[in-house]
């Protein structure tokens, strides 16, 4: 595979990755979105905990796939967190692994929550609506 295709999938994907994650933390804040949101949020905790039995805890296809590429480019990424990266990459700035870890899981799981709270709510009410 030529190095200029290598170069556009590694910018598809850091683009096409971080909306994903400002989808999944942010979505549920636009009503109309909230159904895909809890749908993509979902997805993701199947694939950090159900194919993270197989491949490892908070495993992602996307990432897996972003590091083959950057790998064919030649690059050496040091980040085992693909948020970790991200940071680094767009800021510069050198944060704790661990601590994105942490932030990461806590701000994930804080959507997560609060997208299934919409959701329910809305079974609610149209039940309510229904009697």
């Amino acid at each position: 595979m030529g190095k200029l295709i290598l170069h556009i999938i590694d910018y598809f994907f850091i683009v096409f990755h971080t909306v994903l994650i400002l989808f999944n933390v942010l979505g549920w804040i636009v009503p109309r979105w909230r159904s895909a949101n809890l749908i993509t949020l979902s997805l993701t905790v199947f694939s950090w905990f159900i194919m993270g039995i197989w491949y490892g805890l908070g495993y992602c296809p996307f990432t897996d796939w972003h590091w083959k590429v950057r790998e064919l480019l030649g690059y050496h990424d040091e980040s085992n967190s693909y948020i970790h990266f991200l940071i680094l990459k767009i800021t510069g700035i050198r944060l704790s692994e661990s601590l994105v870890d942490v932030a990461t899981v806590i701000i994930f799981f804080t959507a997560y929550f609060i997208s299934i709270y919409f959701a329910v709510k809305k079974r609610m009410l149209k039940r309510k609506l229904k009697k």
